[in-house]
């Protein structure tokens, strides 16, 4: 047990050797997991494949509960303080595609091997890299392959977790595959939805108003772009994807927008998709056609300071280890720890390529001083060195 985090920081080129020595286990764990399909609402094949490497890894109380979670805890020496692991299960990639992962002489390449199969792997691999660094830790590290957490699944995995059970929870540190020098200690607001436009099959085309549903959604667009959305508090909305139409001769009957709702304010947020549904609405009325907004996923803007104990020694380790950071906010899993007042960061582990889509890649050199961050953090939390006076 380390006396004082400079012992910490002193070790972590040792522990960096530690970690690439359990290289073939680390790369194992992230080809079998990342050829499992895990679109949101469909990752029980590979939740089920991560409790079983749970208990091969001779974990304890490895199991999953009501919503898909896969659960599992490396128990401490002490056992009376508990540090919460989590990589959410879900990809963005539909079950039906081609999941086959390459693994070549520096990279791995796949649908998800980034986001977030490698931080599953992770997850599998950190009681080997701590038994092959010979930590032991006090406190318990509670590890969580969670579920529904991308799109509409809004998180719900660990927020089911974290709302029901009564285990005291010292910190939280929230495993992304990238970006190697991502480190969030807040969460942005955010609202998530859809905006869908259709026209029915009883369309009056002699009405004034559209020709089909992807002219209503552009005027959609365009009444959302008039919105004004102010600098201070930093609000921005981000159309981020739309799909609609069947074929270049067919018109269109139905045509779907993506956006998110990013604020520092949640009433900003709020407000502005108040507005949209005003839009809608008006909409709707004027042409015809169906325009519906549908809001289903929400983040509150909160975290730690940038000065709490967690954040300063995080940020130490990582000079330590000469990571460039990149601070900025996240509407991951560290939502759910700052909605239960539970300090909490979240970190990459490697350098990607191509992220989220068919030929995504990743490094391998960069992942063991990704996973060597994880152990200091593991270290300095379970010495007492990141709990606020």
């Amino acid at each position: 047990m380390p006396e004082s985090f400079e012992e910490i920081l002193s070790m972590l080129p040792s522990l960096r050797g530690q970690c690439a020595a359990v290289r073939e286990i680390l790369l194992t764990n992230l080809v079998m997991v990342g050829e499992i399909p895990a679109p949101t609402f469909g990752e029980k094949e590979r939740v089920d494949f991560l409790q079983r490497r749970f208990s091969e890894c001779g974990l304890q109380n490895c199991s999953t509960d009501e919503v898909d979670n896969a659960l599992a805890v490396l128990p401490g020496e002490s056992g009376s303080q508990n540090i919460l692991v989590v990589a959410h299960t879900d990809t963005v990639f539909p079950a039906a595609v081609d999941h086959t992962i390459s693994l070549q002489a520096d990279i791995v390449r796949g649908r998800g091997v980034a986001d977030n199969s490698l931080g599953l792997a992770v997850l599998m691999t950190l009681p080997a890299a701590l038994e092959r660094a010979n930590i032991r830790l006090q406190s318990n590290v509670v590890l969580i392959g969670a579920s529904r957490s991308l799109g509409r699944g809004n998180l719900e995995g660990l927020r089911f977790f974290l709302g029901n059970n009564d285990m005291s929870l010292r910190a939280g540190v929230c495993v992304e595959g990238v970006e190697l020098g991502r480190l969030s200690l807040t969460s942005i607001g955010m609202l998530r939805g859809e905006i869908t436009c259709t026209v029915s099959e009883e369309y009056d085309w002699t009405r004034f108003g559209t020709t089909s549903a992807i002219l209503t959604l552009n005027e959609a667009i365009n009444r959302v772009l008039e919105i004004p959305v102010p600098r201070r508090p930093r609000t921005s909305i981000v159309l981020g994807t739309i799909q609609g139409g069947q074929s270049f001769n067919t018109i269109a009957k139905q045509a779907v927008l993506g956006f998110e709702i990013r604020s520092e304010s949640r009433e900003t947020a709020h407000k502005i998709a108040e507005q949209m549904q005003d839009i809608t609405d008006e909409l709707s009325s004027r042409t015809g056609a169906d325009a519906v907004l549908d809001v289903f996923a929400s983040r509150d803007p909160g975290g730690i300071a940038f000065s709490h104990p967690l954040a300063r020694h995080t940020r130490a380790i990582m000079n330590e280890l000469g990571i460039t950071q990149r601070i900025a906010p996240s509407t991951s899993e560290l939502t759910a720890f700052i909605d239960r007042k539970i300090p909490a960061v979240t970190t990459g582990i490697t350098t990607a390529e191509n992220l989220n889509q068919a030929d995504e890649v990743v490094y391998i050199e960069p992942m063991f001083t990704g996973l060597t961050q994880l152990l200091g953090i593991l270290l300095a939390i379970d010495g007492g060195f990141c709990d606020e006076d």
